[in-house]
């Protein structure tokens, strides 16, 4: 019996290695962590159960029989993160560059399996040079059976991919249809094409990093919806993003304790300037209204003229969608409309209330925007909150103008509660776009044009530029005092804690794509 104990023993001696000290001192120098010390790192404290620890690749081409590995190349299992269970996967660079071949990939579909069985977190920490060539179409079949199972997991667990080194050709469509994508500087990068088939092809000249690393994404694609400077903090974002997520989609997300104490806030009062032209910065307004230091942004420097992300209001987790005046005056375009709108069908999907924000002046003009498909992308927001069926409060800040009142989540595509600050206006147009329409005549047979146009101006800001005929017409359910936003929504969302909402009978909707 001992003799058999110290074969399992140095097996699992070997397991633990890797692909040997030499490869892990070299994961070292380049400053990141192997696969198991993500694990260990991610995990409970002595909560991780692993499966699959003995598992070796099958091929026998290209000599590949005579270098075997136990694990082959990824660690798999399940564990707990603060009490929760959750199933994870690390790809292990030390074992042939984290290399996927047809075991490797069986041994992550079964834990994507369990995960949707037992209805729990799915975690991808993802360090591989892409598909085991050595293998052929066997290893692009076990890309293969991950997407599919990415696609059936989609909506019913949370599924979170960390990109922790290279990401790599038909690697990165599974990142790409979770839920979330969080990248590391320096250290991560995602590209279907590399620089050297980016050279050849279209004759450019670019790094690794400027193609696909984890700033490219997190500013121009979208493609990573946060960055981390190194892998511990990466782990850190994930563990505090899973706090605010149900285990599944037929559960809400865990409410904190909390005391109604401070519900007036004061600093809201002085937040909107005086001028209509002057822009403020709404993460004042989001800071007034939740729980205090809840706030976590996804998609922080990627279409910065909208604000996602969650937070907690009254100890609940809510998802908050907020147009964000600073920047290009917080209109709508192509990427922010397809940025919150993702982010809006994951909170529908999960049972997070939702929480959007308005001071939207309209959709960004340009021969750029309509040439880039404005029409379609905007219709996706649209689309994303008229489909929605959690809880929905609507709080306009200031402006609500045109199309974009209607798509910021009004009451007319099914919003439960409609707020507005009394410096709200909520109109066609602003009152000097307007006013040129209206009075085109008046202004051009007056002697002082100029003086005209600002006398029609004020006219039709006082009539319209305002709250009052939208809550005379039940569409705004209440004009309020900003101090008093945040015990207005924690009421609110307390009384639509148990919405039901019953769908027409479908298959699906065919969202604009």
């Amino acid at each position: 019996m001992e003799d058999k104990i110290k074969v399992l023993n140095d097996k699992i001696a070997q397991a633990h290695l890797g692909g040997g000290e030499k490869r892990i001192a070299k994961q070292h120098e380049k400053k990141k962590l192997t696969a198991r010390e993500r694990v260990e790192y991610l995990m409970d404290e002595g909560s991780f159960e692993e499966i699959g620890m003995l598992v070796t690749h099958r091929t026998t081409d290209f000599g590949m029989e005579k270098e075997q590995y136990y694990g082959d190349g990824v660690i798999t299992g399940y564990g707990t993160i603060n009490g929760r269970l959750v199933y994870v996967f690390a790809q292990d660079f030390t074992v042939f560059g984290g290399a996927l071949s047809e075991t490797h990939a069986e041994k992550i579909c079964k834990v994507m399996d369990m995960a949707v069985k037992n209805g729990a977190p799915m975690i991808g920490l993802n360090d591989s040079g892409g598909a085991r060539i050595q293998e052929g179409v066997r290893s692009l079949g076990g890309y293969a059976d991950i997407f599919y199972r990415n696609v059936q997991s989609s909506g019913v667990i949370p599924q979170i991919s960390a990109i922790m080194g290279p990401c790599a050709g038909g690697a990165v469509y599974s990142p790409a249809m979770t839920d979330f994508t969080m990248m590391v500087e320096n250290t991560s990068y995602m590209f279907v094409t590399g620089p050297n088939v980016v050279k050849t092809v279209t004759n450019e000249t670019v790094t690794s990093e400027e193609l696909g690393g984890a700033s490219t994404h997190s500013t121009k694609s979208g493609v990573a919806h946060t960055t981390s400077a190194n892998d511990v903090e990466c782990l850190e974002d994930i563990k505090k993003l899973l706090g605010y997520l149900p285990q599944n989609n037929k559960e809400t997300a865990p409410k904190v304790d909390f005391k109604l104490n401070d519900e007036v806030r004061d600093v809201l009062s002085d937040i909107i300037p005086d001028s209509a032209n002057k822009p403020y910065d709404m993460h004042g307004v989001i800071s007034g209204i939740i729980d205090e230091d809840s706030f976590y942004e996804i998609h922080k420097d990627f279409a910065e003229n909208i604000i996602v992300g969650f937070a907690r209001i009254g100890g609940r987790s809510v998802g908050i969608v907020a147009n964000q005046p600073m920047y290009l005056a917080g209109v709508l375009d192509v990427n922010s409309s397809t940025k919150a709108a993702r982010f809006t069908r994951f909170c529908d999907a999960f049972n997070i209330p939702l929480l959007v924000l308005v001071d939207v002046p309209g959709f960004l003009p340009g021969t750029n925007q309509e040439w880039s498909g404005i029409i379609v992308h905007g219709a996706k927001l649209l689309y994303a909150l008229s489909e929605a069926t959690v809880p929905r409060v609507t709080v306009i800040t200031r402006k609500a103008y045109g199309g974009a009142y209607d798509v910021m989540n009004s009451k007319h595509i099914g919003a439960d509660m409609n707020f507005a600050w009394p410096t709200a206006e909520i109109a066609v147009m602003g009152a000097k776009g307007a006013s040129e329409i209206i009075f085109k005549r008046e202004i051009a047979e007056a002697d002082d044009s100029a003086a005209k146009l600002l006398e029609k101006e004020a006219e039709y800001a006082e009539k319209f530029a305002n709250p009052y005929r939208a809550a005379q017409r039940g569409f705004i359910d209440e004009v309020i005092l900003p101090k008093d936003t945040r015990r207005k929504l924690i009421k609110a969302f307390s009384m639509l804690e148990n919405k039901k909402v019953e769908t027409p009978n479908r298959k699906h909707g065919n969202i604009p794509l």
